[in-house]
């Protein structure tokens, strides 16, 4: 029973562990039209369910394990939760796209899973060796995902531009982290934050270390100017997937970047602060610029996630709890923007087949109100309208980094998101005033459910926000800056 407490913090992760596995198991042995993706599918949305539940229920302490190499607290908490609605999210929406798409293969929602292990293990990540592999675990399952449609050119294509550019990125992170280690002789966060709070200013090989770590975080969130994977990356893989990676990977790498600089540099925060204002600046500037050229809606919602990753860093770069407590706000609603404007992508189909093109939804409004509404009102929250949710998330962390004395940080990324806004009105004047096309296909039950949650918290937020703002800032508290 003791062994059992005492390997408690961690019984989430081992439950998907061991279902992933059983699961690849049973596809395995089994034909694909008794146990395809589908399948698969239901019995990994219930593990992710389970495992959130559990998560939830868990103690609110911080517990250490593996020697310090593991961490659950308040924020490994908070962003677990995120994670596993984001996964289970795009898996909800994925059936009906898998069985028109003729994707049986069984293995994507075991992938997802595996992922989503590799994803918890990084938020509650201590030590720059379980950050590692927590790292290249989400991302090795994520290069496949990418080019799961293997007689896809595009997919292939998506998913070896990934797989390049991602090994690059872990290579400029993996020797970040030998720097750091050989400058403060241990991996684990506690010792080099002591480290690095003794030696805040002087020891040079520490800092260029913790650039090459930033760089190679920079890579995993697609903040300007380590993004160039995003676009194409976005545009080639299968829409389900595409969903999946601007969900729950995203909160996962943000909160990689926080638990790391604010975890293990707490000390150096002068000296990671400029780094991130950069960052922050140049990815709300691209994400706001560069979508308005776009005419495929993919491509433009990739602009679209560059855009609010820059957002978030602005939180970050206040470098105060009040900071990191925006930035979890912050992921909480672009997780539920985001889920539900993939929704609305996926459900715009047409003889079984998604489009692609912004063009393609002319007329929307005039054959499906219903999802032209709840588009409107999604891109209208991604673009910072009061009073939906979206507002709210961009008002937090501009009013962090106002507190920071970082008022020009606030004023461009007010300016950023006004330009934005000009590519989410385009898109919802293309649904009301251009002509109508052809009637899409029926919406399956599970985009349906995904479509109406994403609405609901996306309108009322602003009529209970205590919960998240309150869940935030205890989360926060897990930093002492």
């Amino acid at each position: 029973m003791s062994v059992l407490a005492t390997y408690a913090p961690v019984l989430p992760e081992i439950m998907l562990a061991v279902g992933a596995m059983v699961l690849l198991l049973l596809g395995a042995m089994q034909d694909e039209t008794e146990f395809n993706a589908d399948t698969v599918s239901r019995f990994a949305i219930v593990l992710l369910a389970i495992a959130a539940i559990v998560v939830a229920n868990s103690a609110d302490t911080t517990e250490t394990l593996f020697d310090g190499a593991y961490v659950a607290d308040g924020f490994a908490r908070f962003l677990k939760i995120l994670i596993l609605v984001g996964s289970a999210g795009s898996l909800l929406m994925a059936g009906e796209y898998l069985r028109h798409a003729k994707m049986y293969v069984f293995e994507l929602p075991v992938l997802v899973l595996l992922a989503t292990i590799g994803m918890m293990m990084i938020v509650s990540a201590n030590d720059l060796i379980s950050l590692y592999l927590g790292l290249e675990l989400m991302s090795l399952a994520l290069y496949v995902l990418a080019a799961v449609r293997r007689d896809d050119v595009r997919s292939s294509e998506a998913g070896l531009k990934y797989f390049i550019l991602g090994a690059l990125s872990s290579g400029m992170l993996l020797y970040g982290a030998s720097l750091i280690y050989g400058f403060t002789g241990s991996t684990s966060f506690t010792t080099i934050a002591s480290v690095a709070t003794q030696e805040a200013a002087g020891n040079v090989g520490l800092i260029i270390g913790l650039v090459f770590l930033m760089v190679g975080m920079a890579f995993k969130i697609s903040a300007v100017p380590f993004h160039m994977w995003t676009p194409d990356v976005y545009e080639g893989s299968p829409t389900p997937v595409t969903a999946f990676f601007a969900a729950a990977p995203k909160v996962a790498a943000m909160g990689l970047m926080v638990r790391v600089l604010a975890g293990a540099f707490p000390g150096f925060v002068q000296q990671w602060q400029q780094i991130v204002v950069f960052l922050a600046l140049a990815s709300m500037i691209l994400g706001a610029f560069g979508a308005i050229g776009q005419t495929s809606i993919k491509r433009l919602m990739a602009y679209s996630s560059i855009g609010n990753v820059g957002f978030a860093l602005v939180g970050l770069a206040a470098g105060t709890q009040a900071g990191i407590q925006s930035v979890l706000v912050y992921l909480s609603i672009y997780l539920i923007m985001t889920l539900g404007a993939f929704a609305c992508i996926m459900a715009m189909q047409r003889d079984g087949k998604p489009i692609e093109e912004i063009s393609e939804m002319s007329g929307l409004a005039a054959n499906h109100g219903k999802l032209a509404l709840v588009f409107a009102a999604l891109m209208f929250s991604l673009a910072g309208i009061p009073p939906l949710a979206g507002f709210f998330g961009k008002l937090y962390v501009f009013l962090a980094a106002v507190e920071a004395n970082l008022m020009w940080l606030a004023i461009i990324g007010v300016i950023a998101s006004v330009v934005a806004a000009f590519y989410y009105i385009r898109i919802i004047k293309v649904m009301y005033f251009d002509p109508a096309s052809a009637p899409m296909s029926p919406i399956a039950p599970g985009v349906w459910a995904v479509i109406a949650v994403s609405a609901v918290i996306v309108t009322l937020f602003a009529v209970l926000p205590a919960p998240l703002i309150d869940a935030a800032a205890a989360a926060a508290k897990s930093f002492k800056l």
